[in-house]
C-alpha cells in the first residue's frame, strides 16, 4: 500500500465516499432527522465545502476525514433549507431542519470548531483519527487560530480518550436525559486543545 496522505482539501472524486463514511461514523444522529440511508448521503455529499476538511488518502483510497468550522464556513455548511425541502418534501424537510439545527454550533474569535471526524472501517486502530487531529492541530497553529473545539457525545468513550489523549480538555458538560429518546444520547461534552503559541 502507498504512504497515506494528509491534506486539507477534499477531492472532488472522493466526494460520495467521504458522504459515506459521515454517515457510518453518524448516521445515529442523523437518521433522526432523515430516515433514508440513500438520502442522507445524498445531502450530506452535495452539501460538502471541499476546503473545510482534513483528509487522509492514498490512491485511490480514502481513509479519513476530519471535517472543521471557522468563521468563514464548514465542511458540512453547504446544506441549505431549500435542500432539504427539494430533497425530502415539505413536512420531512422541516423536520430535519429542526433537528440539524438542535446540533448547530458556531466558532468562537480565534477559534476553530472540529465538524466531524470519520475513519474507514478498516484504518480504524491504526493511527489515521490521531494523525487527522494532529494534523488539524498543526492547521490550525499555522493559521493563527488560538484554539480547538469539538464536542463528544457521551455514548462515544472511545472518541473521547483518544481527544484526551491527544491534550484536548473537558470545558463544559451538558445533560439532557429528556432527548434521549429522540437523539439517542443524553449528554456531551465540550473539549479544548490550546494552540501553542497562538494563545496570546
Amino acid at each position: 500500500m502507498s504512504e497515506i496522505i494528509y491534506q486539507i482539501g477534499l477531492p472532488e472524486q472522493f466526494r460520495v465516499d467521504a458522504a459515506k463514511l459521515y454517515n457510518e461514523a453518524f448516521g445515529q444522529k442523523f437518521s433522526v432527522a432523515v430516515r433514508s440511508e440513500e438520502k442522507c448521503i445524498s445531502l450530506i455529499q452535495k452539501g460538502f465545502i471541499p476546503e473545510y476538511a482534513m483528509v487522509a488518502l492514498s490512491d485511490n483510497t480514502l481513509f479519513g476525514i476530519a471535517g472543521f468550522h471557522t468563521s468563514a464556513g464548514s465542511l458540512t455548511g453547504g446544506v441549505s433549507y431549500k435542500d432539504l425541502l427539494s430533497e425530502l418534501g415539505f413536512f420531512r424537510g422541516n423536520w430535519a431542519a429542526i433537528i440539524f439545527s438542535m446540533y448547530e454550533r458556531k466558532p468562537q474569535t480565534g477559534e476553530l470548531l472540529m465538524d466531524g471526524i470519520a475513519v474507514h472501517a478498516d484504518s480504524r486502530g491504526k493511527g489515521v483519527g490521531s494523525r487527522l487531529l494532529e494534523e488539524i492541530a498543526r492547521y490550525a497553529q499555522e493559521n493563527k487560530f488560538k484554539r480547538v473545539r469539538l464536542d463528544v457525545i457521551d455514548i462515544n468513550s472511545n472518541a473521547k480518550k483518544l481527544y484526551e489523549r491527544k491534550g484536548f480538555k473537558a470545558v463544559k458538560t451538558e445533560r439532557f436525559p429528556y432527548l434521549r429518546w429522540l437523539l439517542g444520547f443524553s449528554g456531551s461534552t465540550t473539549m479544548q486543545l490550546s494552540v501553542a503559541g497562538n494563545t496570546n
